[in-house]
């Protein structure tokens, strides 16, 4: 029993599926987005679909890139010199991000 909502049928290969996008800023590490737009363009498809991608294979325990694209990957890193690996995202500490100035007159 699924608590009374349905799974998604598999869609045949080809077939458009119907989706809602919302905007959303998302604050992300500087030479990480640099190699996920270089991705991107690699591709010729938005940042905002590649992420999605990526996260899709990973929420079913896949792989999104290939062994080449993974070498292509490796050559985006040292271009952008993106030195960090997954490990790394636990321990990152932001610099002190300026504060925001409040509107004169409050």
């Amino acid at each position: 029993m699924d608590g009374g909502r349905t799974m998604p049928k598999k869609r045949s290969e080809g077939s458009s599926l119907l989706v809602e996008r919302v905007q959303t800023g998302v604050r992300i590490e500087k030479r990480l987005l640099k190699v996920l737009k270089a991705l991107a363009e690699y591709y010729e498809i938005s940042l905002g679909d590649l992420f999605e991608g990526i996260v899709m294979h990973a929420f079913e325990g896949k792989s999104p890139f290939n062994a080449e694209m993974q070498r292509r990957i490796g050559d985006f890193k040292r271009l952008y010199d993106l030195d960090i690996d997954a490990a790394s995202s636990h321990h990152f500490v932001e610099r002190d991000r300026p504060k925001k100035v409040p509107p004169r007159g409050k």
